[in-house]
């Protein structure tokens, strides 16, 4: 009985070694964060073309929202170890435990490829009196509490960056909330704040119209799509601690997928980011591609989540302290 048992699970072993070496023998899913055209569908859905080419198999694209990225998370943590179920996700899970929305966090996952990232920018009226960043910073000193900045809230892109500045120079701003980034840059263009720190996808269109300029883009270099707007570290050297940051995009599997299934799809993404289309589509919405996995995509995560995460504990917007997670404090 004995050796039947020993039998049963050397084949057992052996047909899970076939099946992982045989990868993908069938379609493949790939499960969409957030819902239908929002940017981290468009990501996907510009990237999942030439994935399904390098692949072999056809992937399929699953939008499975709610929970601000956990209901999918948890899906596809759920689903079997083998590599066909995967997560087109952004950077919301890396806050779950901080903001008490779900244990759950990157760490449980392998990153088989950080796509790329959005670049935040400062955004003022075009009939500002400001400038230059060092124009705003300026004014913020000598007026501490009166300069208006647009908000979204705790815990939204803005209240993160005014954070990151505020741990580097004098930024005591009074944030107004609004109801997302498109009002909030509409009620600056009416003067009712002084600035507003975006996405600068979300300023693109009124940056072009001439109604928007951009003081900084937050980044320790220009980028491309705004190639003459001075990098944030010009004006506040010390913010170079923190970047790069900024919403992010990336392919996920379970950490206890076979190693050989994580190396077919850290090459099929890496050919797929390769692609012209997507390099097109990535540029035209100002994002930065950063093909990376492994390794230094793990790394990439573990600074943004302490960078982000102790950002929202600064601010009181964290429902649990960083500390007691084990999120220290970037250095």
């Amino acid at each position: 009985m004995k050796k039947l048992f020993g039998a049963a699970i050397a084949l057992a072993l052996m047909a899970g070694t076939s099946f992982a070496g045989d990868y993908p023998e069938r379609e493949v899913l790939g499960v969409v964060m957030w819902g239908a055209g929002g940017a981290t569908d468009t990501v996907a859905r510009a990237v999942n073309p030439a994935a399904e080419e390098a692949l072999g198999k056809p992937i399929v694209v699953l939008n499975k929202s709610g929970g601000a990225g956990a209901i999918s998370t948890a899906f596809v943590n759920a689903a079997p170890a083998d590599g066909y179920t995967f997560l087109y996700g952004a950077e919301n899970p890396q806050l779950h435990p901080v903001m008490g929305v779900a244990d759950l966090d990157y760490s449980k996952f392998y990153p088989v490829n950080i796509l790329g990232r959005g670049v935040a920018v400062i955004a003022v009226n075009a009939d500002s009196k400001y400038k230059t960043m060092q124009d705003l910073l300026a004014d913020i000193k000598a007026n501490p509490g009166t300069v208006k900045m647009g908000s979204t809230g705790p815990g939204g892109l803005p209240s993160t960056i005014s954070a990151l500045i505020k741990n580097s120079a004098d930024f005591d701003v009074t944030a107004i909330p609004f109801d997302g980034e498109g009002p909030g840059l509409t009620a600056m263009l009416g003067g009712e704040v002084d600035f507003m720190p975006t996405g600068i996808s979300a300023a693109a269109e009124n940056v072009k119209a001439g109604k928007m300029r951009v003081l900084a883009v937050v980044n320790t270099e220009p980028v491309a799509t705004l190639p003459d707007v001075p990098a944030i570290t010009d004006a506040i050297p010390d913010m170079a601690n923190f970047l790069p940051w900024g919403p992010f995009y990336g392919v996920f599997v379970r950490q206890d997928v076979p190693d050989d299934v994580k190396a077919k799809l850290v090459a099929t993404f890496d050919t797929a980011a390769k692609s012209e289309t997507f390099k097109t589509l990535m540029a035209n919405k100002g994002n930065i591609i950063m093909n990376i996995s492994g390794d230094e995509a793990a790394s990439f995560l573990k600074k943004w989540q302490q960078v982000t995460a102790w950002a929202l504990q600064d601010t009181g917007a964290a429902k649990v302290n960083p500390e007691t997670l084990g999120i220290m404090r970037a250095k």
